[in-house]
């Protein structure tokens, strides 16, 4: 069990939570929640033995194995399906202990190294990299490439799978979810639900909350309390808690101003001097209920444009793509004012090739893209932030939008985005990436859009926040298309989705657990052919079947051949074994014997480690054979 017992901690001169106290059993899976900079990371740091605590003791269980996915993307030219097995630190010890044994000739610690080895399923260490790299979405050959060669999210997901490579008994993961998308996202889900080990996860992305936490950890108010539940469960007690609280808060509030309104009646009368001192003392005395902030900091809306267009914007068999090659091909769209429309499909299947096809700022390599007259397009990525001017404050941003908007009217705008004095009025360099996101946000929301275009919007915004752009989006009455992987935002403000994929855009004909169950299907749907054949005679037929066998028959024979040469190696292993069992051998006398049985048995296991590893590689390759053939391997 983890517990914090009345722990304080404090950044500077800043409490981040003061005594706190809760326990984690084993096995719980916790969200961790609360508004940036409430100290959900350093709550990690201090579980890491990074950070010490004020006051107050954080007990973790000697040797438990923790694995954390780093937020820091490493910088190497290591091959990605090598650096995932690095998190795997104990295999990567005992294989180098093997390597150190071999060059010495040690063979009793090259047997004591592989039997370590095999303990940690390390012989399938590829195959177990592998499976997660294609679960977050890498593709095949992704495995050979340098990490060096990768997008930041895409080495973001990098560490993500080294995280999960590593044996634990406490996860830590900080945000899993941002960097991926639906598809990576379900399977992650699927791979934390089946996770055995107590794990404490921070999220913003409430469905992925729901779907792998049994208990929510939130941080507020210098407070931390844990709440039975998923992030659903967790919402509903804490509002009964807060109107438990809004209560006696106002409860408080009125006994508070009667002993005021006695004390300013009676404290100057001889006879009632001692009644005012003591409701003074009692004053004193009484613990304060903070006012529970029921409200978010957050209270905005799109402002939309005065004129419109029908249709906004029409694409007509159109093509997108870079240098001439095609990401997505005959694409045919038609937007009208109140479209509400989710992307679905994998990453790099070309839904920001598609936004930003839409917004005009990618030019079609086939076909015509054509505006309305009054289209008006709010367009947001990530690169919406790298563009603000960091030495420039909030309000300076709106005003270059709106020279001639007043500064109340700009600063009343941004206060809805928790943008409030100072916080308005400084420049935004030292801003965090939560807050660069807000006011990108603020500064599309200004410029009364009709169509809104948005990638990836909630990317570094907490709960808070997200609420309330999904309220926003729900009351602007302008088209909306929207590319997320938070399910709560798409499920509450958008009505329909397409799908990308295949290099084409077609509408999806269902809601978001239609799309799960898509992706679950997909692998076998993916084995279907779905393209017309020409007819050909009943020779010609069976002549193609039996070259198409003809390719596979070098394949089987050597997964045959693998698999009998493992089985032989199986048998001497197991007799081997059954000779170094018996205890006479350890006698004084026979230490060459031992020592030559202890030989063979590591040389026996490493010819067999060898095998295993070349029958799943012909294996594997037969199966790819089989599926481009058509064939049963």
């Amino acid at each position: 069990m983890i517990s914090f017992e009345a722990v304080t901690l404090r950044r500077g001169s800043r409490v981040l939570f003061e005594d706190a106290s809760f326990a984690l059993h084993d096995g719980q899976h916790a969200g961790l929640t609360g508004a940036n900079g409430c100290g959900k990371s350093s709550l990690f740091a201090l579980l890491l033995g990074e950070l010490g605590v004020d006051a107050g003791e954080v007990r973790v269980p000697a040797g438990l194995r923790i694995a954390h996915m780093a937020q820091e993307v490493e910088y190497t030219d290591r091959a990605a399906l090598d650096y995932v097995i690095d998190g795997d630190r104990e295999l990567r010890h005992w294989q180098d202990a093997l390597a150190r044994a071999e060059a010495a000739g040690d063979d009793h610690a090259v047997a004591a190294a592989h039997a370590e080895i095999d303990q940690r399923d390390g012989y399938n260490a590829h195959f177990r990299a592998g499976r997660l790299l294609h679960g977050l979405g890498f593709a095949n050959d992704d495995g050979t490439r340098p990490v060096n060669a990768f997008s930041g999210g895409w080495r973001i997901r990098l560490n993500l799978a080294r995280a999960l490579m590593c044996p634990s008994d406490l996860l830590l993961l900080d945000e899993p979810s941002n960097h991926l998308d639906l598809d990576a996202t379900d399977w992650l889900e699927g791979w934390l639900k089946r996770y055995r080990g107590t794990l404490l996860v921070i999220s913003h992305d409430r469905d992925f909350l729901d779907g792998t936490v049994d208990t929510i950890v939130h941080i507020e108010h210098q407070a931390v309390r844990a709440y039975r539940g998923n992030y659903s469960a967790f919402e509903v007690q804490r509002a009964e808690r807060l109107a438990q609280q809004q209560a006696l808060h106002d409860k408080q509030q009125a006994r508070i101003k009667s002993i005021e309104a006695f004390v300013a009646r009676f404290r100057a009368k001889a006879t009632k001097a001692r009644q005012a001192q003591s409701r003074l003392k009692e004053l004193a005395r009484m613990p304060q209920v903070e006012a529970a902030h029921v409200d978010s900091p957050f209270d905005f809306r799109i402002r939309e444009a005065d004129k419109v267009s029908d249709p906004l914007l029409v694409m007509d068999r159109v093509a997108l793509g870079y240098d001439g090659r095609r990401v997505l091909d005959d694409v045919r769209v038609n937007l009208h004012p109140g479209a509400r429309i989710g992307l679905l499909g994998a990453n790099g299947a070309g839904k920001s090739t598609l936004i930003k096809g839409l917004t005009g700022a990618l030019a079609p390599l086939a076909g015509a893209r054509t505006a309305g007259t009054h289209l008006a397009c709010g367009y947001y990525d990530q690169q919406q932030l790298e563009a603000l001017d960091l030495d420039a404050s909030a309000l300076t941003h709106l005003r270059r939008l709106s020279p001639r908007a007043t500064e109340q009217d700009c600063r009343d705008f941004l206060g809805g985005f928790d943008f409030h004095g100072d916080a308005a009025l400084g420049p935004i360099r030292p801003m965090s990436g939560g807050e660069k996101a807000r006011l990108a946000l603020a500064l599309i929301a200004w410029q009364r859009p009709n169509l809104l275009l948005l990638d990836e919007p909630t990317n570094h915004l907490d709960l808070d926040m997200r609420h309330a752009l999904t309220v926003a989006l729900q009351a602007f009455g302008g088209a909306l298309v929207v590319v997320s992987h938070d399910r709560y935002l798409l499920r509450h403000s958008v009505d329909e989705f397409w799908l990308v994929a295949d290099g084409r855009v077609t509408p999806f004909d269902g809601d978001l657990d239609d799309y799960h169950r898509y992706l679950a299907g997909r692998e076998a749907a993916a084995s279907v052919r779905v393209e017309a054949r020409p007819a050909r005679d009943a020779r010609a037929e069976r002549r193609d079947a039996a070259e198409r066998r003809a390719r596979l028959a070098p394949l089987k024979k050597d997964v045959a051949r693998l698999e009998q040469a493992m089985d032989g190696g199986r048998a001497a292993l197991a007799g081997l074994q059954a000779r170094l069992a018996d205890s006479a051998l350890y006698a004084a006398g026979r230490t060459d014997e031992l020592q030559q049985l202890l030989r063979e048995q590591g040389a026996l296991q490493q010819a067999l480690a060898t095998q295993e590893e070349a029958w799943l590689e012909a294996q594997e390759a037969l199966e790819t054979l089989a599926a481009e053939l058509d064939l049963d391997p």
